[in-house]
């Protein structure tokens, strides 16, 4: 005779209310942490009891339903996924987002990219995953729909600056970072100095890079020349084929800023294919002090960005605008540092 199988009970809402001694509504107000429901405190605290006693938890759907909210937050990347892939401080910046998210008990969907032609794609993702807030990486000065969900007035905030809006943002200070690492060539004697982007212009942060080169300049008496400024786009061999390009030029720059580490690892195997020794015939600055510009050869020097702050403050800044905090001029620049290695042969200019 078969034996049969030994099923557990599973425990519901009704099961700790009737250990709590109250109604199965009162159970889901304090469970779900619904506002303005002014049930006694000893009342919550002996429905909380139980439901550890019994080891309860509502299911997500219930508490939606009770809530009215989802407890999901979107992050979007405003690259392709194989620019995604060789970003080497975005897990910093998304612990910093899921560390603040967790402590919220909300759920973090991570998207790449949404369709650039379609004026209605953020409140589609928003919709169709049932989003409660949204945090947007790496936005793109050409992206016409941003502005449009902004005006939703859907809870959003930006990591990098959109100039012309009043989105929400946390940044870094990518202007005077990359005036830092200009500075730096500099005070070491460069005057003809290059640039390799990180990224296109249409990418503020790139956009913003560009100007710190040309104010350093500017402020030290050195002419712009434009054909010392090379275009990356996040992977290394964009900074090899820009570095290989500068290297040609019949005036090739003594040191150039590579406003990427990850764009800088190329730049730097370019440098070495064509037999030249780093720094003593030419310097090299990078930007964002990744884990591996510590191991190159030589080690790279480098402006640091405080990845995993810009992650956890863009948390924090969405979750007051969806506690109902006022929204307007909500703008944060977190400050970078310059970290001197042995790229440059030089010390620390104060």
């Amino acid at each position: 005779m078969a034996r049969r199988a030994h099923l557990v009970k599973k425990v519901t809402s009704q099961d700790v209310a009737k250990l709590a001694g109250v109604s199965r509504t009162t159970v889901s107000l304090v469970l779900n942490d619904v506002p303005g429901t002014h049930i006694p405190e000893s009342t919550r605290q002996r429905v909380l009891e139980a439901a550890r006693k019994l080891n309860y938890y509502p299911a997500a759907a219930a508490r939606s339903l009770a809530s009215g909210k989802t407890h999901v937050i979107g992050l979007v990347l405003c690259e392709g996924p194989d620019k995604v892939s060789a970003d080497a401080f975005l897990p910093d910046v998304m612990r910093g987002i899921a560390d603040e998210v967790s402590k919220h008990d909300y759920t973090l969907l991570f998207h790449t990219n949404v369709a650039p032609n379609d004026p209605n794609s953020y409140m589609k993702l928003v919709r169709g995953h049932h989003i409660d807030g949204l945090i947007v990486s790496a936005p793109r000065s050409d992206d016409p729909n941003l502005p449009e969900l902004a005006k939703s007035g859907f809870p959003t905030v930006l990591h990098g600056r959109l100039p012309g809006t009043d989105i929400p943002f946390v940044d870094v200070d990518n202007i005077g970072g990359a005036e830092k690492a200009v500075n730096h060539l500099i005070a070491l004697g460069h005057k003809r100095i290059g640039l390799i982007t990180n990224a296109p212009v249409s990418f503020t942060s790139a956009k913003a890079r560009l100007r710190g080169y040309e104010k350093a300049l500017e402020k030290a008496g050195i002419p712009l020349d434009e054909n010392l400024i090379r275009y990356g786009y996040f992977l290394p061999e964009t900074g090899y084929r820009a570095m290989t390009e500068l290297l040609e030029l019949p005036k090739p720059p003594t040191g150039v800023f590579v406003a990427s580490d990850v764009v800088a690892m190329g730049a730097l195997a370019a440098v070495h294919e064509k037999g030249l020794r780093v720094p003593e015939e030419i310097a090299i600055v990078g930007f964002d002090d990744i884990f591996a510009s510590a191991y190159t050869v030589p080690a790279l020097t480098t402006v640091h960005l405080p990845a995993y702050d810009l992650g956890r403050e863009a948390a924090k800044m969405l979750f007051d605008i969806m506690g109902g905090e006022d929204f307007e001029n909500r703008h944060m620049f977190l400050e970078t540092s310059l970290i001197v290695r042995k790229s440059c042969g030089g010390v620390k200019v104060q």
